[in-house]
């Protein structure tokens, strides 16, 4: 099984944390089994925009947008280029990927 390493940053100014993640692994489930807030209202189905991140680095390590996931990041607030969502980032294990999480906002919190 191939391994290779994902870097979380934070626009919210957070520490940096570079986590390990397995082949098959989505950046959504690295960042919920490590603690770290993403928001995934659908439950990570490719059904809303709210784990839209930004790839930094490593896009050719993840499988290729879908017109559903491109349709569903038009609604995500400040979609970029390199916006991908978290759910749909399944790891290949050949390089790293550096992956920015926008600034979230998590009702009742």
């Amino acid at each position: 099984m191939k391994v290779v390493n994902i870097t979380f940053k934070f626009a919210d100014g957070s520490p940096d944390q570079v986590l390990p993640a397995v082949e098959g692994e989505s950046v959504l489930d690295v960042a919920l089994n490590n603690d770290i807030k993403l928001q995934h209202n659908c439950g990570g189905v490719c059904g809303c925009s709210t784990c839209h991140v930004y790839i930094e680095a490593g896009m050719d390590d993840l499988p290729e947008i879908s017109d559903k996931e491109e349709d569903y990041i038009d609604r995500a607030v400040d979609p970029r280029i390199n916006s991908r969502l978290g759910c749909q980032c399944v790891v290949q294990g050949n390089e790293d990927i550096v992956v920015t999480i926008p600034e979230q906002d998590f009702l009742g919190h």
